[in-house]
């Protein structure tokens, strides 16, 4: 019964940290549903939706650069509560803003605490989960995202049937405070990770942490050696120390934008109105991506500590591009437009059973303790930043051809797959921080760019 109980205590604190994914996955999809709201009332054209968009993300870039240091010195749990204010405060003046500048402003702080929760969360719910589950535990923060995604095209929908009131963007904008709240009073109710406590040299409380979480590896945890300990904290992410690791977070989060699956989120709507669907229909289409989206993240949550990461990523990348070159082809030939649905599903379905379930377990796996919120930074620095310049250039080059934007992804998915064959290691089952040698091939071997076993 006991035994049941302090379980049951680590998966709440893992869906406490998660649920940031879905404040996360809102705010990435919400903008979809008011872009021509925004372009209306700010008298917008195609370059200035671009930098509308975009502004947003430059926080998000910031966001996850800046989170790293702060996360590995005063916890991963500590930051996301700042990030939580951060969800409220931007949240609400969207809701209010009075004109772009302000708008601009309070998406840019929704960016940082977007960038922030893609590196604290992963970070907490790795250090909280055993080897055999990692993978399923820290894809929750994936499934939160998908939720707050599939969540922000519901509320946009139905807000959208309530009215054709040309104010409603402010409500769809504003609803996001309300989990915001809920996430910031569970956090308030979670330990911080004892993997962080220890390697601050707090023990005791690092003690108490493992009682309340039952982490299955607690005796490891507790009784390191000193030696590897002091070693550790002393660590820097550097080029020369972890230079495999640096090089897998940037391919793996690189490809992940390159795929432009948040291009798509942000302009689902464009990407119908331009094959001739109205304003309703492209809402509920992509309530129907949303749902597909959720399932596919499910079925690679399952699959991911059964499978492994390598494969999901390989079939992934193949099946994205066989769909992304379909898209295209629909574009290209003028024709085909009833297609257009089916394709972006599959897309989807290959992409959240792949990159969408594995990029946030990978990037928490490969660094070690000392450096692994900097390193997950790192990779979500990667992440957002070509985020913001896709985000910006996709309806500027998509005014000049609707194709070539998915012609270009395509070919990023059919690199992904090489690099992904020849290079990606397996991380299925390793302990947390396991050293993973030098960049010599996937199955390559060496010395150890660095050794943190007992962290």
């Amino acid at each position: 019964m006991q035994r049941t109980a302090q379980k049951g205590s680590s998966g709440r604190a893992a869906t406490a940290a998660a649920l940031g994914g879905l404040l996360f996955g809102f705010d990435t999809a919400v903008i979809a549903g008011v872009t021509q709201a925004l372009t209306d009332s700010f008298d917008l054209t195609s370059t200035g939706l671009g930098a509308a968009v975009s502004a947003a993300l430059v926080g998000t870039l910031v966001g996850a650069l800046g989170a790293g240091k702060p996360s590995d010195r005063h916890g991963s749990r500590v930051v996301l509560i700042w990030i939580g204010v951060a969800y409220i405060l931007s949240a609400i003046g969207c809701a209010l803003s009075g004109n772009l500048i302000l708008f601009v402003a309070f998406r840019l702080l929704g960016g940082l605490a977007i960038g922030g929760s893609s590196v604290a969360a992963p970070v907490y719910i790795a250090e909280i989960s055993p080897a055999a589950k990692r993978g399923r535990m820290v894809a929750t923060f994936q499934l939160s995202i998908v939720i707050g995604i599939l969540a922000a095209y519901l509320s946009n929908a139905l807000i959208g049937m309530s009215s054709d009131a040309p104010e409603l963007w402010r409500l769809k904008l504003g609803i996001a405070a309300l989990p915001a709240c809920l996430f910031i009073m569970l956090l308030l109710r979670i330990p911080d990770s004892p993997r962080w406590l220890l390697q601050r040299g707090r023990e005791e409380d690092a003690r108490r942490a493992i009682d309340r979480l039952a982490l299955e590896d607690a005796a490891a945890l507790i009784e390191p050696p000193r030696a590897v300990l002091a070693a550790a904290r002393s660590d820097r992410l550097s080029w020369r120390a972890h230079r495999r690791p640096i090089l897998l977070a940037i391919a793996i989060a690189a490809f992940n934008q390159l795929s432009g699956i948040n291009a798509i989120l942000y302009y689902l709507g464009d990407i119908f109105a331009m094959a001739g669907f109205s304003s309703l229909s492209a809402d509920l289409q992509s309530v129907a991506i949303g749902i597909a989206n959720l399932a596919a993240t499910l079925i690679g949550m399952a699959l991911i500590d059964r499978v492994g990461r390598r494969p999901l990523l390989f079939v992934g990348a193949v099946g994205t591009a066989v769909a992304l070159a379909g898209v295209a082809t629909i574009y290209t030939m003028g024709r085909g437009e009833a297609l257009l649905l089916p394709m972006l599903i599959g897309f989807i379905l290959f992409f959240a059973v792949s990159q969408g379930a594995v990029i946030w377990v990978y990037l928490s796996e490969i660094f070690p303790t000392a450096v692994r919120a900097r390193g997950q930074a790192l990779g979500s620095g990667v992440h957002w930043g070509l985020n913001a310049l896709i985000a910006f250039g996709f309806p500027i080059v998509a005014q000049q051809s609707r194709a070539l934007p998915f012609w270009a992804f395509a070919v990023a998915m059919v690199t992904q797959a090489l690099v992904v064959w020849r290079y990606f290691p397996e991380t299925r089952g390793r302990a947390l921080g396991e050293a993973i040698g030098p960049l010599t091939g996937a199955a390559g071997h060496g010395k150890p760019a660095y050794d943190d076993h007992a962290l």
